[in-house]
């Protein structure tokens, strides 16, 4: 899962950027988590425990330790993450080469900026081909947001991709899937491929998914244990 967090004092301004991130990831069908801060020290203390690959909107001017600062800790931390900064001062973005940082946004916010280095963010960090499965069909290539997909499952040449929408098909087979598929996703049986994000339990051989109990190879038990119990813990 994607961590995207939010450092700056100014609780109205990081709920403006948090909701424009919101709608743009929805679009994108990207799992997220979005965490906010008030001042560097708050993140500082609690950004080891968290996991994953990691987007981080810092506020320059920040009190006590600034956002410069703080994004030279983060570096001791991390040199994954990626760092955007956002501030009312330009004149101090070219910091930001010191500690690697992506892009600057400044303040107010432009909708466009920000869906803009965000997308550069994701591109950065190798998630945006994950984001959306590409079904071809006579009219075209039709996007389906992986955050949609409860399950894909087979049976007769053709493969079903059950969405919170509904389900779809294309001719093929199950195994193309394996490895072009988001890691939320794991094998539970020849026929199915599930999205852990739509897991509501595990029974003693099937998985409830969706509301739908799907069966679960003996073969494929133990991974899908430690996948789920993986998952569950970022």
């Amino acid at each position: 899962m994607l961590n995207i967090i939010i450092c700056d004092d100014e609780k109205v301004l990081r709920s403006d950027l948090k909701r424009i991130l919101e709608a743009e990831l929805g679009l994108m069908g990207v799992s997220y988590r979005i965490t906010e801060y008030g001042s560097g020290e708050e993140m500082l203390t609690e950004y080891p425990n968290i996991p994953g690959q990691k987007i981080l909107y810092l506020d320059i001017k920040l009190d006590n330790i600034n956002g410069i600062d703080t994004a030279r800790r983060i570096r001791r931390l991390d040199a994954s993450a990626v760092i955007i900064f956002v501030t009312v001062y330009p004149e101090f973005v070219f910091q930001g080469y010191e500690v690697r940082a992506l892009d600057y946004i400044l303040k107010p916010y432009e909708k466009e900026k920000i869906i803009r280095s965000l997308q550069n963010a994701l591109s950065v960090l190798d998630l945006t081909k994950e984001s959306c499965f590409f079904l071809d069909h006579r009219k075209g290539s039709q996007r389906i947001p992986f955050d949609t997909i409860q399950y894909f499952f087979s049976r007769q040449h053709k493969v079903y991709i059950v969405t919170t929408e509904g389900t779809q098909s294309f001719y093929g087979k199950l195994g193309d899937l394996e490895g072009s598929l988001p890691s939320c996703f794991v094998r539970i049986h020849n026929r199915y491929f599930i999205n852990l994000k739509y897991l509501d339990s595990l029974e003693k051989n099937c998985a409830i998914v969706g509301n739908t109990a799907l069966p679960v190879s003996r073969s494929y038990k133990q991974s899908l244990s430690i996948a789920y119990a993986r998952y569950m813990l970022e």
